[in-house]
């Protein structure tokens, strides 16, 4: 069965290309959840309008399809609450000089 701490781990090897930070350090997950062999991910971009968008949803997809035990991937974007740099983990925020 596929857990919460195996797909968080998974996301933090997706970074923002534009960021030297991964999703979940970012603040950019907001939700997971997981059905059997189905993980379902609500998560977030600095804004809506990120040229990214779909290069680091894809990022995430296929990273938590690379789970062994792992039958589907849904990942949807939300923005709200909007994304703020209150959400960065403070560890993050350390290594953007944000301290």
């Amino acid at each position: 069965m596929v857990t919460k701490k195996q797909v968080m781990e998974k996301l933090k090897e997706v970074y923002d290309p534009e960021i030297p930070v991964n999703v979940v350090d970012l603040g950019f997950i907001r939700e997971i959840k997981i059905e059997k062999d189905k993980v379902d991910i609500k998560m977030t971009l600095t804004n809506p309008f990120c040229p990214m968008h779909s290069f680091i949803t894809g990022e995430v997809q296929n990273a938590i399809e690379e789970i062994d035990g792992v039958e589907g991937v849904k990942v949807e974007l939300v923005f709200d609450p909007p994304w703020t740099p209150d959400d960065i983990k403070e560890s993050a925020k350390k290594k953007l000089g944000m301290d």
